[in-house]
């Protein structure tokens, strides 16, 4: 027997949609209640078929698709084409039309064919981000079980990988449905000569990207990624000048990324320019129909490292093209420490609390931000760098930043601090799911599900070193979600530098002016972006 063949022929569509539509006429007489719980249980595709049976079955798909939808998925299949296919027919199991999408891939998956597989499966009118994380973090196609997972990466030569290389392949696919709101492409473009990246056109075309769907010149929200080379700190304190409290920023600062644009956005690089950063930019629409609600933002952070020592002051400074040497002294104490002295310091601080910590140094600077023209403001910055170690005469630190007499303090990676910050975030998690049911409550009755006020969606950025060996515990940053929210769509990946906005305070709760400075790439964290509903107000 033959395998049937598709529909192709106008004549043969026609057809099909004429039977369709005689069909419709019967089920009709079912009611619009019971039609939409038939329709709310296809797939996408065969969703989108039905939605041009008739302007009853349209006007019914539009109903169901007036509230906003997360829908994600992970597989480790090794072949790229089949993973791809299980991951995107796992999303597109319910009815959903995609804005956006989001990719994570193992380091042996390419990027360039999985955004070919990607475009021709969702189609290349959206825009799409995938980058090479650390590993992912999401539910599993096959097992439906929740899983977080590591690469661990073994180069042996310049042309062979370990034997487990297929262990290291795997991907995440999210995409998002969110009516009332536009995505945008934007990349960060960089300039070979002196004049770098370039902050202000990022920042402007962001800016020119709301006005276009919406009455503000802020993004409801922005999601970047950064290449492994760039230096994104500067970019992230212009933006967190540029933009409101209210526009979140989150994302990965460290990974190999490439993106698919919207049909119709006009992205040129000029010549002698390479792409240093992307964002999805989320953006308010002013012309949604009526009766869509609002998607709201919120964004959380655990915490993975705690201050440690007094605070110092950078004296004596060198730099090279990746680091910074340097002497320090106490600010209560005029005698400069070489690096052995200062790192002995700071293990006598320690003592035996800690095995093995990663060291950082949290350094703190004043910067002049603005762009273009605008007012000049004067900003304070908190920054992380790693610390590489010690001699007799210099620290030595990971960025050549560090200039004569910032102030800095020690930070080291510390599971017991990043379990009560996931705690914290859990109890926020809480009291958020609880205001949803209180405002539900007092809500009228009679209302489905789309007229409920709802967490349906979250998304997850951890610092690599995060996992189940630091915690000594499974899968602690997913639980902290799925505990408060079991059955909504959550995931994510690792990554080599969170991006979140936040303060100082997060870290030393203690001083009142730390919540002053700003520090918006972390380390040892946890980043939760949580999505939520708010339907409209119903007619009296």
């Amino acid at each position: 027997m033959e395998e049937q063949q598709p529909l192709r022929s106008p004549k043969k569509m026609a057809k099909a949609l004429t039977e369709c539509q005689s069909i419709s006429v019967g089920i009709d007489d079912l009611g619009e209640d019971l039609i939409q719980n038939i329709l709310n249980r296809l797939p996408a595709k065969s969703f989108a078929s039905a939605a041009c049976v008739s302007r009853s079955w349209n006007s019914i798909c539009n109903r169901v698709l007036s509230s906003p939808k997360l829908s994600s998925a992970v597989s480790f299949n090794p072949l790229l084409e089949n993973a791809v296919n299980e991951v995107v027919d796992k999303v597109l199991l319910e009815p959903i039309r995609p804005h956006f999408a989001l990719v994570s891939v193992g380091p042996f998956f390419l990027l360039e064919e999985t955004l070919q597989l990607i475009e021709r499966k969702l189609g290349s009118g959206i825009p799409i981000i995938i980058n090479v994380s650390e590993g992912i973090i999401g539910r599993d196609v096959h097992t439906d079980q929740f899983v977080e997972v590591q690469w661990e990466v073994t180069v042996e030569d310049d042309t062979a990988v370990s034997p487990d290389q297929h262990f290291q392949r795997g991907i995440i696919l999210t995409v998002g449905f969110l009516p009332g709101l536009k995505a945008h492409v934007i990349p960060l473009f960089q300039h070979k000569g002196p004049q770098g990246l370039l902050v202000d056109k990022f920042v402007t075309d962001i800016r020119e990207a709301a006005p276009t769907a919406s009455d503000s010149a802020s993004p409801a929200g922005i999601i970047l990624f950064a290449g492994r080379k760039t230096n994104i700190k500067p970019v992230l304190q212009t933006i967190e000048y540029a933009f409101p409290e209210d526009t979140f920023i989150v994302g990965d600062a460290d990974s190999q990324f490439l993106y698919g644009s919207n049909i119709g956005e006009n992205i040129t690089m000029s010549p002698g320019t390479t792409c240093a950063a992307v964002a999805l930019v989320l953006t308010r629409d002013t012309n949604k129909p009526l009766g869509i609600g609002e998607t709201k933002f919120d964004v959380m952070l655990s915490t993975g490292v705690s201050p440690i020592g007094p605070t110092y002051k950078a004296n004596s400074v060198k730099h090279n093209k990746s680091s910074t040497w340097l002497t320090a002294s106490r600010e209560t104490a005029r005698q400069h420490l070489d690096g052995e002295s200062i790192l002995e310091e700071i293990y006598d601080q320690l003592g035996d609390r800690i095995l093995y910590p990663a060291f950082y140094v949290g350094v703190t600077k004043r910067r002049k931000c603005f762009v273009g023209t605008e007012k000049v403001r004067r900003m304070q910055f908190h920054e992380f760098h790693e610390v590489l170690g010690g001699d007799e005469e210099y620290l030595f630190v990971n960025y050549p930043g560090i200039k004569t007499g910032d102030p800095f303090r020690f930070y080291i990676s510390d599971s017991k601090a990043a379990l009560s910050s996931s705690n914290d975030v859990s109890d926020k998690l809480r009291h958020l799911k609880l205001d949803c049911e209180k405002r539900n409550n007092h809500a009228s009755g009679g209302f489905g599900y789309s007229d409920k006020v709802k967490v349906f969606g979250g998304i997850i950025f951890s610092c690599c070193g995060r996992g189940d060996p630091f915690f000594g515990q499974p899968r602690i940053d997913s639980s902290t979600f799925l505990n408060n929210f079991p059955g909504v769509t959550f995931g994510g990946t690792y990554c080599a530098g969170e991006i979140a906005r936040g303060n100082l305070g997060s870290y030393e709760p203690d001083d009142e002016e730390h919540s002053f400075i700003h520090c918006n790439q972390h380390v040892f964290g946890a980043v939760y972006l949580v999505m939520s509903y708010f339907p409209p107000p119903r007619e009296q």
